[in-house]
């Protein structure tokens, strides 16, 4: 970082209703997290644009966030890199009235809108990282997802270091290609998901696969498709991926363990719903599938 680098600060207002209380408790949710943190009342994170990477802290209220920038080279380039990523992370551009007018009408989704007024459906705006935290979180928990996740990053991520603090980068696809059997010992990876991991980042180190060229298929439908053709991924993380990276509104993870006990809990159900019954469930959430299963998994922290 140059010597006569100075932090600088972006606000990005939010599209309509916003709070970024709910989005921070969100954020929070697991102390394992080791791609962001949470410190007080703010956020901090490292985050990859282009060849460079940028350290902000991140804090906000009802109207937006603001951002100050704690390393990088402060150009115009990178000012719009940021302010791109978070808006994309956070989903501010997103014009939550219709969803808001849509739950008003019906006695599950008015709850949920009211107690978490403002709250924005959290991204993972990276497709590399998206796919990958999807694999790890296959069939486990998630508070053990968090514990995988982190031990890869710390095997083959970017450590950057600003002060006395510390932040990662989650790893480029030729340094997951790179790893060796030896090195995926001892990390509690199942030998079925390292081979996911290491097919899927060889798929982008070597150009197969881009975010870029998944959009370039046009509908989500096409996109969800081409995701299935991945090995390793099922309906489930290609609901997932469609849901939180490329930010399709009416996707929908049926097999989504949290989503099925979030239902179960909320419609005092004997037994967990089946994703059949979750399709039914959500004709009356039409176009919406992707929110309200947020609104859902939030109910549960």
């Amino acid at each position: 970082m140059p010597s006569h680098f100075a932090p600088y600060g972006i606000d990005l207002p939010a599209n309509g209703r916003f709070c970024f209380e709910q989005c921070r408790i969100f954020l929070d949710r697991s102390p394992r997290e080791c791609l962001h943190r949470v410190d007080g009342g703010a956020v901090l994170k490292a985050v990859r644009l282009g060849s460079r990477a940028v350290i902000f802290r991140m804090n906000g209220d009802h109207n937006g966030v603001r951002l100050e920038v704690l390393s990088g080279d402060g150009s115009a380039q990178e000012r719009q890199g940021v302010s791109d990523y978070v808006a994309e992370w956070l989903d501010l551009q997103r014009d939550l009235r219709p969803f808001y007018r849509m739950a008003a009408g019906d006695a599950l989704l008015q709850s949920l809108t009211e107690r978490f007024a403002g709250l924005r459906l959290i991204g993972i705006p990276d497709l590399l990282e998206a796919l990958c935290w999807a694999i790890i979180g296959q069939q486990i928990n998630l508070q053990f997802a968090y514990t995988l996740k982190a031990r890869l990053v710390a095997l083959c991520g970017t450590r950057l270091t600003d002060g006395d603090q510390h932040f990662w980068l989650f790893p480029e696809a030729q340094a997951i290609a790179a790893l060796s059997e030896a090195d995926w010992g001892g990390l509690q990876f199942s030998r079925s998901k390292i081979a996911y991991l290491r097919g899927i980042a060889a798929l982008f180190a070597n150009g197969t696969i881009s975010k870029e060229i998944l959009l370039e298929s046009g509908s989500a439908l096409a996109i969800r498709e081409r995701l299935l053709q991945i090995r390793g991924v099922g309906e489930w993380t290609a609901d997932y991926v469609l849901m939180k990276c490329f930010r399709h509104p009416a996707a929908l993870p049926t097999g989504d363990a949290g989503l099925q006990n979030a239902l179960k809990t909320r419609l005092q159900l004997s037994v967990k719903p089946s994703p059949a019954q979750i399709r039914e469930m959500f004709a009356a959430w039409k176009g919406w599938e992707a929110y309200t299963t947020f609104y859902l998994w939030r109910s549960l922290i």
